[in-house]
């Protein structure tokens, strides 16, 4: 687990765009079967790629999208555990990596973007990803 402190700052990347902070298992079975439409989940970390990368492409195409999602959610790797966990059923059969992102349409898994396709990819091509992603599906 890493200290509060040090996630705080990196959840409110998220949550202060409307991203909700699902912590529980319970939380995270409600978002992803119980919403209408699309739900956009990101698997947040501390590593440098989420950094440098993921949460600033997530940024940028939710601030810059022609379409967004019905919902946002997001889980912390490393942070909130049992939440990680449960969401990562829902992304089989997708190895666990964080970060990592997730689009579902109205309950079923139809985009996943896996760590490896984050890491050495710059933001703005990852949020032009993101935005075709959100145009096609949202």
């Amino acid at each position: 687990m890493y200290p509060q402190e040090l996630v705080a700052p990196m959840k409110a990347d998220l949550t202060s765009l409307g991203f909700e902070d699902l912590l529980t298992p319970a939380d995270v079975d409600i978002a992803l079967t119980q919403t209408e439409g699309s739900v956009f989940l990101v698997f947040n970390s501390v590593c440098g790629c989420a950094a440098g990368s993921a949460r600033p492409a997530v940024k940028d195409a939710v601030a810059t999208a022609s379409k967004l999602p019905t919902k946002m959610v997001t889980v912390f790797a490393g942070v909130d555990k049992d939440a990680v966990n449960k969401a990562r059923e829902y992304t089989l059969p997708y190895p666990p990596s964080s970060p990592s992102m997730a689009l579902f349409k109205d309950g079923k898994l139809v985009h996943f973007v896996e760590r490896h396709q984050i890491e050495g990819n710059n933001a703005a091509t990852i949020s032009e990803h993101l935005k075709k992603v959100f145009e096609h599906f949202c």
